[in-house]
């Protein structure tokens, strides 16, 4: 029986798969537990045989149908009818084989591109090994940007979050501890799990594998998946029903011309001859080849738009489709958090653009002059962990879309940090709900900080106005209150920004750093989300115009 692993304290998981974290498990215990457990990958079918993939496109009734056919007209003389029939199944065949091994291959080379590797402790040294090698026990590096090979119970987490958008379709990051938690937690509330596939976005972890391949929770899903019949597509049960009414009507016309045959005292074997012509010319042999040629087009159309169609027949399927239910996060949003609306001295601002592009502007509600957003933008990126690279993100979306935002003001993190170089920071932790860095800014240091709005506004005393700092009286205190609640009513994630200036010499970097955490200056609040992607309305309309409905599955609560 698996042990609740997440209930367990990391002394005890450790104890439970006898490994020592700081060594790991040596090469031979390894190769051992790789000879009991298998290799970490998920089950796949077994491939069939190309004789019995080609095969297969003879499994139609319809087909069967018209080889009965052939063999008929081929016994009563007729070879030409007999030939073209035959002709006719066989390039049938042949172009659904074709087309689908085709889409198969395709499959297997985006498979084989993919070569996963994990960082372990091994021998008392780090090392890099095959994801396919991982075994229980096995002690994993991870840091951010890195995604996870494997289930497992975080021991050491340091300032550590992970994206689970593809196990839990929750699109907000998820903060890790090494804490046990009660073993009745629901699956996304497991804050001491690393699971298969998901990415580390901030901070590094220590954890040891508990589960790989089939045993994982992305196992588990692939093995519900696995268990699924395939069902005929409509367009195959038609064909189906077609080729038992076409065999029922030559069969009753074979029948009545035995049975008007045998009435008037005709020759039997004129009356045979004349029966099995008449069956043979009921059966449409062009018939299987024009929906087959039809199909092969719509695979080839859908390829040219990036749709990958495995089975010839299912390119019917989408136009018997009457209702779509779509995932949330990742299909219908870009899954890349975007900063959509600002705070800041006092005024309300747009925000345009989608994802970690730069592309994108900042326009004021009021309609008047934009400010100087290098005060909020400079915090926004300093403050962050998080890097863009050629447009994609590697460390915490939450980041990412500051990042972005001050990438559309024009702002280069890079050239940022080198002028103020980063000396030390507060980890952000779900404790204190922020987090802070500090910067070397010539005889001062720059202390930036972000996090929730509430928590930033108990710590501030002052705020950033059009004519520079002022006190956080009531009534600005009041004003951000309303903003934050507007913004969590668009259903936004809210961000504060803030800062405080502090001198060189009274700063030590090795000392208690919570202690500058008071008395900050509030400079503006970021709402951000996850947009719907840009084509998803245009997507939706055009499926409710065909007269298919769309229907959103999520696990978010409702509002």
């Amino acid at each position: 029986m698996t042990l609740p692993w997440h209930a367990e304290t990391p002394e005890s998981v450790t104890s439970h798969l006898a490994v020592d974290p700081a060594t790991g498990l040596t090469a031979a215990e390894a190769q051992a537990r790789l000879q009991r457990h298998g290799p970490n990958r998920l089950a796949e079918p077994t491939p069939r045989s190309v004789w019995l993939k080609l095969l297969d496109q003879f499994r139609s009734f319809l087909i069967i149908v018209l080889l009965g056919a052939a063999v008929l007209a081929g016994a009563v003389g007729d070879l030409k009818d007999a030939v073209v029939i035959a002709i006719v199944v066989v390039i049938n065949a042949l172009l659904g084989f074709f087309q689908e091994h085709r889409a198969e291959a395709a499959l297997a080379a985006l498979k084989n591109m993919l070569a996963p590797v994990a960082r372990v402790q091994r021998d008392g040294q780090a090392a890099l090994v095959e994801a396919a090698t991982l075994v229980p026990g096995d002690v994993l590096l991870l840091e951010a940007g890195d995604r996870i090979p494997a289930d497992a119970r975080v021991i050491a987490a340091h300032a550590a979050e992970v994206a689970e958008a593809a196990l839990t379709g929750e699109s907000h990051a998820v903060a890790k501890t090494p804490s046990p938690v009660a073993a009745d937690t629901v699956l996304a509330e497991r804050s001491n799990m690393a699971f298969m596939n998901t990415v580390v976005t901030r901070g590094r972890l220590e954890a040891i594998v508990t589960a790989t391949g089939m045993t994982t929770e992305m196992g588990r899903l692939a093995g519900l998946l696995a268990e699924t019949a395939e069902s005929a597509t409509p367009l195959q049960i038609q064909l189906d029903r077609l080729g038992k009414r076409l065999a029922a009507i030559a069969g009753v016309v074979v029948g009545l011309i035995f049975i008007i045959g045998t009435l008037h005292g005709d020759d039997l074997v004129a009356i045979t001859m004349t029966a099995i012509a008449l069956a043979v010319a009921a059966i449409p042999e062009g018939l299987p080849a024009v929906v087959t040629v039809t199909l092969a087009l719509g695979m080839h159309r859908m390829a040219k738009r990036h749709a990958i169609v495995k089975k010839l027949a299912a390119v019917e399927t989408l136009g018997c489709t009457t209702v779509i239910c779509s995932d949330k996060t990742g299909t219908l949003t870009l899954n890349q958090m975007t900063a959509r609306r600002l705070f800041y001295q006092g005024r309300r601002f747009a925000v345009s653009g989608e994802g970690y592009a730069s592309a994108g502007t900042l326009t004021a509600e009021d309609g008047q002059a934009a400010l100087d957003f290098l005060p909020l933008f400079t915090p926004a990126t300093l403050c962050a962990d998080a890097r863009i690279r050629d447009g994609q993100l590697i460390g915490d979306p939450t980041e990412g879309a500051l990042l972005a935002l001050a990438a559309k003001g024009n702002v280069v993190a890079d050239e940022l940090a080198c002028h103020s170089p980063r000396i030390a920071e507060i980890p952000f932790d779900s404790a204190h709900k922020f987090m802070a860095t500090f910067h070397h800014d010539g005889v001062m240091v720059q202390m930036w900080v972000k996090g929730a709005p509430d928590v930033l506004l108990a710590r501030a005393t002052r705020y950033l106005d059009a004519a520079g700092e002022a006190p956080l009286d009531e009534a600005a205190r009041a004003a951000f209150e309303a903003e934050n609640a507007a913004l969590a009513g668009e259903a936004m994630r809210v961000l504060a920004v803030a800062g405080r200036t502090l001198p060189a010499q009274d700063f030590d970097p090795a000392g208690d750093l919570m202690a500058w955490a008071d008395d900050l200056t509030l400079i503006g609040l970021v709402g951000i989300m996850d947009p719907p992607r840009p084509e998803a309305r245009e997507a939706i309309r055009v499926c409710q115009a065909a007269g298919v409905a769309v229907k959103m599955i999520t696990g978010d609560h409702r509002a």
